[in-house]
């Protein structure tokens, strides 16, 4: 892993993040799992407070019917509007997001965490279920943010699956003009290669995967009911097998290979970039692959960092103070100017 990690290091497209966590912090699955568990999970949302004092949710029209839900806090005019977006069975709620918000809040910028599709508690909004997909409504999310608060520019940072999203959403078409940056901590790089890391590591992640997962089935169905059954998906209670049977039944790719390259940010796929992008992922991340950082676009638009420590989503060095992706995050928007 060292020698993988000084090949990153000395990449023209890699530079490092100075991250240095004390040794009892440097475990990639404590810094993985460290912020949704008490008590820094209680301190984060200490640090939030002022932020979720001011939250105002809005639904967003984001084409086609689509509804998606989000939370804004600021005074209605701003200059400067972070847009925050989570992982998968996270939500605008979740530790990362809200840690990252209260960074950015305080630093003054206004902040919108969006929802994806049934995830918090949006899953009546919208009659088919969420999958990794759906990027036409996240757009059109962003879109509909632009129009909302036209006089404001916009930055965007998402996490894990969230990072996944607004890569692919900046590197589409009809990108506001309104639109900074992006910056991606995390994001899911190959579907297909995060998929065997779950099921070759630690059964941790796998039973909290499924059990979220089945967990926000059973919620779309109780919203929908007479329209959706979930019982048979959820009795597989395996990751491939449950992915594989929501291709078939609710997507239209003809398998779950083409399903997982549908979102895989490798390759071409970041090419057209339009605006300055900036991804940040530890080489001990253990659902992202550091090596596949390799097969990323060279994208002028593209800047990547990585980091020894940090886990997936990570990057916690202090108990009761920004994450050092917090950092991260608000530098490389301060110099989006």
């Amino acid at each position: 892993m060292r020698r993988a990690a000084a090949d990153l290091r000395g990449a023209a497209i890699a530079r490092p993040l100075q991250f240095r966590p004390s040794a009892a912090l440097r475990s990639a699955h404590l810094q993985s799992t460290l912020g949704s568990l008490p008590p820094l999970a209680v301190l984060v949302r200490r640090r939030a407070a002022a932020m979720l004092a001011t939250a105002q949710p809005l639904l967003l029209e984001c084409g086609h019917g689509i509804r998606l839900q989000a939370f804004y806090s600021g005074n209605g005019r701003p200059r400067r509007l972070a847009l925050l977006l989570h992982g998968w069975e996270g939500s605008a709620r979740s530790s990362c997001v809200l840690s990252l918000g209260a960074t950015l809040f305080a630093a003054g910028f206004e902040v919108l965490r969006l929802n994806l599709r049934d995830h918090g508690e949006s899953h009546p909004l919208n009659r088919e279920i969420f999958h990794c997909c759906r990027l036409a409504e996240v757009a059109g999310a962003v879109r509909a943010i632009a129009e909302r608060f036209e006089h404001a520019a916009l930055y965007l940072a998402g996490f894990s699956l969230g990072g996944n999203f607004l890569l692919r959403v900046a590197a589409e078409p009809q990108l506001p003009a309104a639109v900074r940056g992006v910056v991606a901590v995390s994001p899911v790089l190959e579907p297909a290669a995060t998929l065997r890391a779950l099921e070759t590591g630690p059964a941790l992640y796998r039973r909290n995967l499924v059990w979220r997962w089945s967990r926000s089935l059973r919620l779309k169905q109780r919203a929908w009911p007479g329209v959706h059954d979930f019982s048979a998906l959820i009795r597989l209670a395996d990751l491939r097998a449950m992915t594989a049977a929501l291709v078939r039944e609710h997507t239209g790719f003809g398998s779950i290979d083409e399903y997982l390259s549908g979102y895989a940010i490798t390759g071409e796929r970041l090419a057209s970039l339009s605006v300055p992008c900036s991804l940040l992922l530890a080489e001990d991340d253990p659902l992202v692959p550091a090596a596949d950082l390799r097969r990323l676009s060279g994208s002028a638009q593209l800047g990547l960092w990585t980091s020894r420590f940090g886990g997936h989503c990570g990057f916690i060095d202090q108990w009761s103070a920004p994450s050092a992706a917090d950092r991260f995050v608000l530098e490389r928007f301060e110099a989006l100017g």
